[in-house]
């Protein structure tokens, strides 16, 4: 069995602390920018990732939804500030539904 040394264990950088000294801080222009590109291209990778299981092709899907094939592209690549609008366009054309959870208000 492998025995740990937690001495060196203890001086290993989270993942937070690296993004914070590449990035800098939640709440910073650059760490919110950083943010944004990530959960950008999660997202590409979802509708992609799903394009694929249905076998099709980006321009078949740009086309369901009147778009051009060089979009689809930079979506999945997380490289366009995608609309929610066109977000659930893209994931209606792939049979991604979201069910809206109302909440009651006081």
């Amino acid at each position: 069995m492998i025995q740990l040394d937690e001495n060196k264990l203890l001086q290993l950088s989270t993942t937070n602390e690296m993004l914070d000294e590449k990035y800098g801080k939640h709440g910073t222009q650059q760490r919110e920018q950083f943010d944004a590109k990530v959960m950008a291209w999660y997202y590409g990778d979802i509708l992609r990732g799903r394009r694929q299981k249905l076998k099709i092709t980006q321009k078949q899907l740009a086309e369901k939804i009147g778009k051009k094939q060089s979009y689809i592209a930079r979506v999945e690549k997380g490289e366009t500030d995608i609309q929610m609008s066109s977000f659930l366009r893209i994931a209606h054309a792939l049979g991604i539904e979201f069910t809206p959870k109302y909440v009651a208000m006081l």
